[in-house]
């Protein structure tokens, strides 16, 4: 018989054989038989009693082992784009749940989180492990954000979404101890076995009260799974950075490179000035100086600070704060263009004739230090000849050659014609407590469009050095619209008798054309919207397929690194490609471009619709007490379930449901984007003036339901099959007075 193997002999064996580690599989490897498979039977007993092992299905693990295949729940994504994932099944006792690495697929999409995948694990000789993942075999526990209701059982979930009415159940044992009307994160479980019944969830975070001042943003953060808090390494990175000095970098302190931000900026990473040309081959010409913050010297490759730049891909803006992309330290003060002190920037020096077209340009690392930070007000003020005692003296050297080339560049945008969309924006004004005072438009004044026009040309500049220099970056991609949405947009504009010509190859030209046609127009603002959604979603990418809408054949961001990584990637490959230090673009930064573009595109479509959201929740919290009202407005939006309407007053949307539209059965539209009525041919579609009643205004949604008084400033027709029918939004106007009167109380 064969001697027994010893304690350490039998671990080696079942860690090296993972997926041969039943009882047999071991008696057979070590030669095992008859009464000795007694003995073995005693020996792997006493190793599972020490927790040396464990029985598991299959066969044996070692203390802290994985099997060579595993299910596996999804954590996280690191900036490198490597999906981390740890075992569904592992047992507290054997300490920590190991880290598996899933490097990602070029052929395959990268799982999400919360995901369960059905993976191949490999440990490799460092005893790091990774994964190749076999299928995706469903998601794991949905995070939820809502509102928590205590019932008799434990406590109810109620949806904080307005695309969602769900409800879910908590346990008592799985209430976290939450106090009624309180704001929860929970963790959806599985079902209950019969089928029946709502879906189960448990407490997982506390949130606080939902419409405490300031919470309002905080659902949407949540709720959208945007980065709010900074990892300590990236802080200590942050608060140990010194200002840059001035070295090797061209000196333009001498330059009245000032910014203009709005008045409630909190960063200020770009700067402009404008000087006469003193090239006699240029009389009458200008030089350009858009100077921008030099985000690269403080953000390294590979440091702390840049895989959480990466990760957050930009910075959001609420009404109430902002969820910076670098931490305060950087983002408010090192790389802040801050009057009267040094700091560096990258700079695009441009040349342009007395007709704004670029003659040339060069890039320079710099130093520099502006003269004033001036708000849009305060620089137009000056232009228009009123300086107060911050513009005064910047108004010769500053103000008005700046102007001046503004209006020059102006010239050849005209030749260029990109989009000209004209949307009013609003800008929702919060008192000191968090509560909405006002909603004002936002005054677009000169001064807006000079930076914009700018920081265009700059961006271009960019695009065409990097080209020219053969370097690898991301552009910003901005592809023309679909035959399919064009064709929507057509039938919209033949809808109220204006043309959107047809067989030819589309420019921005054309749709200017249409919208000149709209201008002055009762229906103008519904033109511009139908415009605006025609058009495709710009993306980042290292592949150029030009810019549509500002018809512009290369175009990349290089203006905003305080806020964009897509910037700061320019700027390390303008630095690599003029040789300014060994902070430039890396290798690994350009293997992964593609990655990085697909990231902070979704990062940015992340940020806009938690903003917008956000925006929604405090104009429905701002309109909660005039349920009932009547108000003004125009649809904005046509769906099979309904009408949107986007108020006169406010600009907030608004939802009038189709079953409550006249007594009669509305066909919907989907190319001309109209609700016809069966009988009275009543036919609803965008930009339709409209007068509605506020039914109701959820605050912690954003939703607001209207009910449609009349159009065009007509009653509704009455359909004689269903006249004198008791509709639904009475009822509802009556049961959201109740609910806002609890709420007083």
């Amino acid at each position: 018989m064969k001697a027994l193997p010893s304690k350490a002999e039998l671990l080696d064996y079942i860690r090296d054989n993972p997926g041969k580690s039943g009882k047999r599989d071991i008696a057979r490897a070590f030669g095992i038989k008859g009464a000795a498979r007694v003995d073995l039977k005693h020996m792997l007993r006493d190793l599972q009693r020490d927790g040396d092992i464990s029985r598991k299905k299959g066969g044996f693990r070692g203390k802290g082992e994985l099997p060579p295949v595993a299910v596996l729940s999804v954590e996280r994504l690191d900036s490198d784009g490597d999906v981390w994932a740890s075992p569904i099944a592992w047992d507290e006792g054997e300490g920590d749940a190991p880290q598996i690495r899933i490097p990602p697929h070029p052929k395959a999409p990268a799982p999400g989180k919360g995901d369960r995948i059905l993976t191949r694990i490999t440990r490799h000789e460092d005893d790091t492990l990774t994964g190749k993942v076999i299928r995706k075999i469903g998601t794991g526990p949905q995070t939820i954000l809502g509102l928590y209701r205590q019932t008799d059982e434990g406590g109810r979930i109620v949806s904080v979404s307005k695309k969602s009415d769900k409800e879910w159940i908590v346990s008592r044992s799985d209430t976290g101890d939450a106090k009624d009307g309180e704001l929860v994160e929970v963790e959806r479980l599985s079902k209950d076995r019969s089928g029946y019944g709502l879906p189960k969830a448990r407490v997982v975070a506390r949130l606080g009260d939902p419409m405490a001042p300031k919470a309002i943003s905080l659902i949407a953060i949540h709720e959208h799974d945007i980065p709010n808090i900074f990892p300590d390494a990236a802080l200590e990175e942050a608060a140990s950075a010194k200002p840059a000095p001035l070295g090797q970098r061209e000196d333009l302190r001498h330059l009245p490179l000032f910014t203009i931000d709005p008045a409630d900026a909190r960063d200020h990473d770009d700067a402009i000035c404008a000087v006469a040309d003193t090239d006699p081959k240029n009389e009458g010409g200008y030089i350009v100086y858009v100077a921008i913050a030099d985000v690269a010297y403080y953000v390294r490759p590979g440091s702390e600070l840049d895989q959480e730049a990466r990760h957050r891909g930009n910075s959001s803006y609420f009404p109430d704060r902002v969820v910076p992309m670098l931490p305060e330290a950087l983002s408010g003060d090192l790389c802040s263009l801050h009057e009267g002190v040094d700091r560096p920037c990258i700079a695009a020096v441009i040349q342009l004739d007395p007709h704004g077209r670029k003659l040339s340009h060069r890039f320079t690392r710099a130093m520099m230090q502006s003269p004033a930070s001036l708000s849009y007000e305060q620089a137009q003020a000056a232009a228009d000849g009123h300086p107060d005692d911050q513009t005064k003296l910047l108004v010769q050297d500053g103000i008005i050659p700046l102007w001046n080339a503004y209006a020059a560049a102006l010239e050849e945008r005209k030749r260029r014609q990109p989009l000209n969309l004209d949307l009013p924006e609003r800008k929702i004004v919060l008192s000191e407590t968090g509560q909405v005072t006002s909603v004002q438009f936002r005054e677009r004044f000169d001064a807006h469009k000079l930076v914009e026009e700018f920081m265009i040309l700059a961006n271009v500049c960019a695009a065409e050095t990097l080209e020219a220099k053969k370097r690898s970056f991301l552009y910003r991609v901005h592809e023309e619209p679909s035959p399919e949405k064009l064709d929507a947009l057509r039938k919209t504009a033949d809808s109220i008798g204006l043309t959107l010509a047809k067989g030819q190859v589309l420019q921005t030209k054309h749709l200017n054309q249409l919208l000149n046609a709209a201008e002055g127009r009762d229906d103008a603002e519904a033109i511009n919207i139908s415009v605006l959604r025609s058009m495709t979603q710009a993306y980042y990418a290292p592949s150029n397929f030009a810019h549509f809408g500002l018809n512009l054949k290369k175009y990349a961001h290089f203006t905003s690194p305080i806020r964009r990584y897509a910037d700061l990637i320019v700027h390390r490959a303008l630095i690599a490609a003029h040789g300014w230090g060994d902070d430039g673009i890396t290798t690994q930064d350009e293997d992964r471009l593609e990655e990085t573009g697909e990231l902070i595109s979704q990062t940015e479509r992340r940020s806009m619709l938690a903003e917008r959201d956000t925006n929604d929740r405090y104009l429905s919290a701002y309109l909660s007490d005039r349920v009932g009202n009547e108000f003004e407005g125009r649809v904005s939006g046509v769906a099979s379930f309904g009408l949107f309407v986007k108020l006169d007053e406010t600009g907030a949307d608004g939802i009038v449901p189709v079953s409550t539209i006249g007594n009669e059965y509305f066909h919907f539209d989907k190319e001309a984007q109209t609700l016809t009525g069966d009988t009275t041919r009543l036919t609803l579609g965008l930009g339709t003036r409209v007068t509605v009643r506020l039914v109701d205004a959820v605050a912690v949604t954003g939703g607001l339901t209207l009910e449609l008084l009349s159009h065009e400033g007509r009653k509704l027709p009455q359909s004689p099959r269903r006249a004198g029918k008791k509709r639904g939004p009475r009822r509802a106007l009556n049961k959201s007075k109740k609910r806002q009167s609890r709420k007083k109380r």
